[in-house]
């Protein structure tokens, strides 16, 4: 007789990446790797590789809502990671889907700017986003630039990045994690969550191949957070993740390549 096995449940809300390095199939990885189940509904189909985004299709609002009923009416996730939503009109639906199902543990990456640099989110759906969807996170983690965009500020220093972080979380019960990877030398990120401040220290790894970074981390957060663990404990054990799929050192594509994130699993 078969032994019953029931892992975690993680669903991304995302979109997708041809190459495989970023969006849902990094998401999916990461998942996998955290040795959860993965579930996916696509925002968006995008013709992108290691050196950028060339096209953008987004997904009809009525097709992501329908995705989603699929998913919580069948297999009820444990966490939700979301990432790219280009429209608002997506946006609006995700988060009305999310109040619908009494979703938890949602992890939102707030994608506006690839990593080659490439804007993903449009302008209009900035308002929206604030609004609609942040509000319903447990946990937001946008990178410096992003952060930026969010606050109307310059971030150069870590005073910056806790200034920021406090003026995003004045309307938000959730945790921001601002990433530091764009600091010149060093990789700390910074986690303000129920007025407490936490800094996790990292190394500048010397690695040009960090597509899909954002999306890894997000989701490992995800993984942890559906394992039980305490936002600090899931951010410090996602940050600890990533570090290991950067420090692998795989090497595709022309351009800003992608992790190696299944660097823990053996041959």
């Amino acid at each position: 007789m078969l032994q019953e096995i029931t892992p975690k449940k993680i669903l991304t809300i995302a979109g997708s990446d041809c190459s495989g390095g970023a969006g849902i199939q990094a998401d999916i990885k990461t998942i996998t790797a955290h040795k959860m189940y993965a579930m996916s509904a696509i925002t968006s189909l995008t013709a992108q590789n290691t050196t950028g985004v060339y096209g953008i299709f987004d997904t009809a609002p009525a097709f992501v809502a329908q995705e989603i009923d699929c998913i919580f009416e069948d297999i009820r996730p444990d966490a939700v990671k979301i990432g790219m939503v280009s429209n608002a009109e997506i946006i609006e639906i995700i988060a009305a889907k999310l109040k619908e199902y009494s979703a938890t543990n949602i992890v939102v990456d707030p994608v506006m700017v690839s990593t080659s640099g490439s804007r993903l989110l449009s302008l209009e759906a900035m308002d929206v986003l604030v609004h609609s969807l942040l509000p319903l996170a447990s946990i937001i983690t946008p990178n410096i630039p992003e952060a930026e965009a969010l606050t109307n500020t310059i971030i150069k220093t870590k005073d910056d990045s806790l200034h920021a972080a406090r003026q995003i979380a004045s309307d938000l019960n959730s945790g921001i994690l601002i990433k530091g990877g764009h600091f010149a030398d060093t990789a700390d990120d910074l986690l303000f969550w129920q007025n407490e401040v936490y800094w996790f220290k990292g190394e500048k790894i010397v690695n040009p191949n960090t597509h899909g970074t954002g999306c890894t981390l997000s989701s490992a957060i995800a993984c942890n957070l559906a394992a039980g663990c305490a936002l600090p404990d899931a951010v410090k054990n996602a940050k600890d993740y990533i570090t290991g799929a950067l420090r692998a050192g795989l090497n595709l594509g022309k351009g800003s390549g992608p992790l190696n994130h299944m660097y823990r699993i053996k041959a």
